[in-house]
């Protein structure tokens, strides 16, 4: 094969890849009737932590993306830290959008304090929407996300990930809103520039489970 055959091949594979993510990323927000989380909450097991009422916030205006950072190649998370809440996770669980149209969430008894990661999304520090999942409590108590009302708009949500880099995200907007009026369009559709969402639960305790998502917005800055 020439070399200019080789290009021509790799820029079609490259292509090919770039769409196939695309049509599983449109087809996962189709799916995902709702987008909120899957049933997560403080339970009855345990004493239930004080509600987190974060409440919504964002930030003036949007970095416009010839300032933000470059996006990074397709690398599988490894981990999640968050100064600002005292979080430095060493694992990251893969999570998947389930059959009600809600997306999963690590497992409550033993991956309370482990992050997940979306795997239907763009990686973290890839081009696209990458979305991370983490616990304020479960039915054993509190969890990864516990602190999370000391998360504000300008902390930095770190992603360690396989091949070695850190993608950091700079928090622009933070939502807390019912799961019954989950923003799924703006959590899940498209872009053209690395960014990331963490969700967290919040709000009161009905039926056993949190009202509400936390909903933290990142752009890429490093």
């Amino acid at each position: 094969m020439t070399p200019t055959h080789a290009h021509a091949h790799t820029r079609s594979r490259s292509r090919s890849r770039s769409r196939s993510r695309r049509v599983v990323l449109t087809t996962a927000v189709a799916f995902a009737a709702t987008g909120a989380l899957a049933a997560c909450g403080a339970g009855t097991g345990a004493r239930p932590a004080p509600d987190p009422k974060v409440g919504s916030t964002a930030a003036a205006a949007v970095e416009p993306a010839s300032n933000a950072a470059h996006a990074l190649p397709r690398s599988r998370p490894t981990g999640m830290k968050i100064d600002a809440a005292g979080v430095d996770a060493k694992k990251m669980v893969d999570l998947a959008v389930d059959a009600s149209g809600e997306l999963g969430v690590p497992d409550a008894g033993t991956e309370a304090d482990v992050p997940g990661w979306w795997a239907a999304g763009a990686t973290p520090g890839e081009r696209g929407v990458s979305v991370l999942v983490a616990h304020f409590d479960t039915k054993y108590g509190p969890a990864l996300m516990k602190d999370v009302k000391k998360i504000k708009l300008g902390d930095l949500i770190e992603v360690p990930r396989e091949d070695g880099k850190t993608a950091k995200f700079k928090i622009r907007e933070i939502e807390d809103v019912d799961k019954k009026d989950f923003p799924t369009d703006k959590v899940y559709g498209d872009t053209t520039r690395p960014e990331l969402r963490l969700l967290t639960c919040g709000g009161e305790i009905e039926d056993g489970h949190r009202t509400n998502n936390v909903i933290f917005y990142g752009d890429l800055v490093a």
